[in-house]
């Protein structure tokens, strides 16, 4: 769907209030938990199956339990099973961060005072534990519906349909935003229109039921649905909550050092950035553009990471160890007909990120020693910085 019909299709919507979904859509605690199904399996004799976890993607935390005891054939009841793990859960949420474009779109739609509710399969007791680890959500979300305030999780639109009328505004005003298939599901049958931000990249295909998918929530454009645009552009630069990245590039790749942990790349990171680069065999800092994207083959999807420096020749980086603190934001991807997302760094490119790092705004992040060790073994300094 091209811009032009996207926008007709959207004429008529009158979009007066936005829903979102909690876990894996503005909040990574899927990351975050990573590795505590995993630990708790281990202590009964199972391995982990990463297949049958992403089909749990959304469900209610009752209906995951029943199907891991079936799975992985636990001598636990169910609520057994609720009571053993969730304190593991518990003690990693407060590692879980906003996903990127979260707190932007929480504060803009904030700032001008439209609606906005949280409803999520968990129950509301955990929801309100996670996001009490974020600055202000408390405040912002005035309306928040958990599964266990009404007859039936997603997909019934029960969520949906409950935060629409706790808001005063009908189902069909209201604009839903998801990361599972489970939810997307959910927020049609409640007659919602509805964005998809895939939190499992290799499974985007199957969101074509959504009113439009992205790839992050830095693509979103609020003026397409009627709402108020955003004014944080800095001509063609948008500057972002800053992010940490390690790798080794070769072959005009970079390869991550780190493929699980809280400070790993969540899938929602994708698109083309800017910022500052540290070659371990070089003393000064470069200036850079980083491509994120994917490559899909099959049923899998593979992170494809690409660089260009911009004060400097690529070949200083080759076969080399290299450290990033990623600033600003130029554009997204483009998947339309191509098995590969990524976006070809240009000349202009350059050029924008060149200029916006010389702004006060994106320059004084130098000034941050987050290229030292201690940055990236324990992720106590990184930790600080994106709070």
């Amino acid at each position: 769907m091209n811009d032009f019909q996207f926008e007709f299709y959207n004429a008529d919507s009158h979009i007066s209030a936005v829903i979102f979904d909690l876990d894996g859509t503005i909040l990574n605690t899927e990351q975050a938990t990573k590795g505590v199904l995993k630990e708790f399996l281990a202590k009964h004799g199972k391995v982990l199956d990463k297949e049958k976890e992403d089909m749990r993607l959304g469900m209610t935390m009752r209906e995951s339990a029943m199907a891991i005891i079936k799975d992985y054939d636990l001598p636990l009841p169910p609520d057994r099973f609720i009571q053993e793990i969730m304190p593991m859960y518990r003690e990693k949420w407060v590692q879980a961060k906003a996903l990127p474009g979260a707190n932007r779109l929480i504060m803009h739609l904030h700032k001008h005072e439209v609606p906005f509710a949280i409803a999520s399969n968990s129950i509301r007791d955990n929801i309100d534990t996670k996001i009490s680890h974020q600055e202000g959500w408390k405040e912002f979300f005035a309306v928040i519906i958990g599964s266990d305030q009404v007859k039936s999780g997603k997909p019934s639109p029960d969520v949906f349909l409950e935060a629409a009328n706790k808001m005063g505004v009908d189902a069909v005003c209201c604009l839903v935003i998801e990361d599972s298939l489970v939810g997307v599901k959910a927020a049609k049958a409640a007659g919602m229109k509805v964005v998809a931000v895939p939190s499992i990249q290799r499974n985007t295909d199957q969101f074509s039921i959504a009113d439009s998918v992205l790839q992050s929530l830095l693509e979103f454009q609020p003026e397409l649905w009627g709402l108020p645009p955003f004014e944080d552009w800095v001509d063609n630069a948008l500057p972002v909550e800053p992010f940490y990245l390690r790798g080794f590039y070769s072959d005009g790749l970079l390869s991550e050092f780190a493929d699980s942990g809280t400070f790993a790349l969540p899938d929602q990171v994708s698109g083309l950035y800017f910022g500052w680069a540290k070659v371990d065999t070089h003393e000064m800092i470069f200036k850079v553009v980083v491509s994120i994207g994917w490559d899909h083959v099959y049923y899998t999807a593979k992170r494809k990471i690409q660089l260009c420096l911009v004060d400097g020749s690529n070949e200083d980086m080759c076969d080399q160890q290299i450290q990033l603190l990623l600033v600003g934001y130029i554009r997204g991807l483009s998947t339309e007909g191509n098995t590969s997302s990524y976006i070809e760094i240009l000349e202009e490119d350059q050029v924008i990120a060149a200029t916006s790092l010389d702004l006060p705004m994106f320059a004084h992040h130098t000034c941050v020693p987050f290229f030292s060790e201690a940055c990236f073994e324990d992720g106590s300094a990184a930790s600080d910085e994106n709070e």
